[in-house]
């Protein structure tokens, strides 16, 4: 087993590429660098320079390496394929300039995040879900022919793609050779799933990992009274990674029998936070990991 920790801007409060709400960018490497991380996500398209010119002596002033970047959009609708076509080259592009492994893509929610209007079906038709497949798939086959990288999605709380059975579905229907994986911990946790057996079940398909963790008393709220994933975050639905249901040491156990080789990148989701309250925690992640034989 080698598991490659890192971190992303999700545990510095950051969920837009633009909030004034949000850590400063350059904090949140300063910090993350401080919290003794390696490697990094780089969140949002935008929150991070999207200059090279900026932002690579950035990085390798704190010694951090890139293992990713996310692209989010409404994959099922054919309106959103011009800007999600361009941000994914535009990522990639940045991707391959820094040495990176993957662009991750996520379907977007079908729910405002804080007041819960809905935006899309919570559940796709036939159609509309070949269409999210489709879209997936040539997304994917931009990021592995024109770039050399490749194409992980990222099943997210509040998306299309969020429960077992859907995540089983998708899988069963896209090809193993062109996507995998960016698999979450705390999304599946969020919607009631054992990530830790579904690593178990599915880990030839998973490519990667995000580490977070669930508050039972508050997933079990917002479960019982549909509050959309803004306001989850905001009551604090996502914990430190000792504290909630994820067991991270049953996960390590099977990550060690599947000799898993790969990235675990942190996160926290926080939304809005105090600028002070990040790095304490990230720093105890870190150590917590190493305490219980990952990274």
């Amino acid at each position: 087993m080698e598991v490659r920790v890192g971190s992303s801007p999700d545990s510095w409060g950051v969920i837009f590429p633009s909030d004034p709400k949000q850590t400063p960018w350059q904090r949140f490497l300063d910090e993350v660098a401080q919290a003794e991380y390696d490697w990094i996500e780089l969140g949002p398209y935008g929150y991070l320079p999207t200059d090279l010119t900026t932002l690579q002596p950035e990085l390798e002033r704190r010694n951090l390496q890139v293992v990713g970047a996310e692209v989010m959009h409404p994959l099922e609708d054919p309106s959103a394929w011009p800007a999600l076509e361009a941000e994914t080259r535009k990522v990639a592009e940045t991707m391959v300039a820094l040495g990176a492994d993957y662009v991750m893509l996520i379907d977007d929610v079908y729910r405002d995040l804080f007041t819960g209007d809905s935006t899309a079906p919570k559940r796709l038709d036939d159609g509309a879900w070949k269409r999210l497949i489709d879209t997936i798939n040539k997304a994917a086959e931009i990021v592995r022919d024109e770039f050399g990288l490749a194409l992980v999605f990222h099943p997210h709380a509040d998306s299309h793609v969020e429960h077992e059975d859907q995540i089983e579905k998708f899988l069963e229907e896209t090809d193993p050779d062109l996507i995998s994986l960016c698999f979450d911990t705390g999304h599946h946790a969020y919607v009631g799933g054992d990530p830790v057996e579904f690593v178990r079940k599915h880990h030839r398909r998973i490519s990667c990992l995000h580490f977070k963790n669930v508050d039972e008393n508050v997933r079990n709220k917002v479960l019982s009274e549909n509050i959309p994933f803004g306001k989850a975050i905001k009551a604090g639905v996502f914990c430190e990674l000792f504290e909630g249901v994820v067991d991270f040491v049953a996960l390590c156990e099977v990550l060690n029998d599947i000799d898993y080789n790969g990235f675990a990148i942190v996160e926290q989701d926080m939304y809005p936070v105090p600028f002070d309250v990040q790095l304490p925690i990230a720093k105890r992640a870190r150590a917590y990991l190493r305490e219980i034989g990952m990274g």
